[in-house]
Order: C-alpha cells, then structure tokens, then sequence
C-alpha cells in the first residue's frame, strides 16, 4: 500500500477538469507493490485510441514490469537524475516515433501524434490513481538496442508508471522538489496571438 499523496491540485486561471488539474509527475514511486495489470491496460488503450495524422497511429511502446531484465535495461538508459528515483516505479515504457513508413516516406509529424498518445497515457492512468512522469534524458542508443526496435522507431522518451511512494525514501534534493509549488508561465504569455 503506497502512502497518501499530497495536495497537489494546479492553481488554474479557468476551471479544469480534476483529472487534468490534480495530474502532476511525482518521482516517489512506491517500490514493492505491483502494477494493477487493468490499469495499465487501460492507460496502454487510452494512448491506442489517440488522434493521428492519418491514422497512422505512429508510436510504439516497450512496457517492461519492474523486476524484469527489460525494467533493469530502460532503467539503465536513463540519464542524469532520473537514475536516482525511477527504478522504483512499477512500470517503465521506451516511446518511440515511427518517424518514416514501412516504405522509406517520412512521417514529420510521428513526435507530435506520439506526445497525444502519451497525453491520453497519462490521463487516463492518473484517472485510474496512477502517476505518471516523463522523461527525456535517455540514452537514445540503448533504448535503440532494446528488442523489437525498428530503425524507423525514434526513442523519444520513457515513462515512469505507477502508484505513488514516499517522498521521504528521495534524496533531499528531490524531496524539495517533489514538494515545491507547481507554477506555470501565464496563459497570456503562452498564447502568443489570439483574434
């Protein structure tokens, strides 16, 4: 049983919908517990069903279970500080871009529909009292490395999944930041032109 999560509800300037405004990417993963294999079911079904240019459908997901060799492999292609925490989670997914077709023709677009699949990942898992948090700082050769990847299939990013931990088990620097306010740039700033 992971402990209770903290108050982590965004400050918004509209309303949102609480499943979109209590998302945050926690990096307390709990460590013993397993993943609720439906809930991950249905956050792999959520990305499944994501828009795309086409319908292309343009990613792809290696799932690896903590405890595995292919959990221990993603796990290891992480960078940084990354290596410190997301061990601990339940699952961890390589997403990767098919960035050309079976045919050579590129697909420009392939980053952008992959980031709408994980969006609907992550949302349908935190409605499910999941967590999520993304990572970039990857090793994109060993992730290339890892069984089924195409050349075609651009590792992207990996994705802690899993029920929430203790904070305490972190180092203090990522204590501090696993507590610190959640900000983000206003609206007016980010909208850049709007008629």
């Amino acid at each position: 049983m992971s402990t209770p999560t903290l108050e982590r509800t965004a400050s918004t300037s509209v309303p949102l919908l609480d499943v979109l405004s209590t998302r945050w990417s926690p990096r307390a993963f709990d460590p013993s517990t397993p993943i609720d294999e439906d809930k991950l079911a249905a956050a792999l079904e959520a990305a499944r069903w994501a828009p795309s240019a086409s319908n292309t459908q343009p990613w792809r997901f290696i799932v690896a279970r903590r405890g595995t060799d292919l959990h221990a492999a993603i796990d290891a292609a992480l960078m940084g500080f990354n290596r410190e925490w997301a061990g601990d989670a339940q699952v961890l997914i390589a997403a990767f871009a098919e960035e050309s077709d079976a045919d050579g023709n590129p697909r420009p677009w392939a980053q952008y529909d992959l980031g709408q699949a994980v969006a609907h990942l992550s949302v349908q898992a935190h409605a499910d009292g999941l967590f999520v948090h993304q990572m970039g700082g990857i090793e994109r050769d060993a992730l290339r490395a890892l069984p089924g990847v195409s050349d075609r299939f651009a590792p992207i990013s990996v994705i802690a999944l899993g029920e929430i931990g203790d904070a305490s088990a972190l180092s203090e620097k990522l204590q501090q930041r696993e507590v610190a306010p959640r900000v983000r740039r206003p609206l007016a700033e980010t909208v850049i032109a709007s008629a």
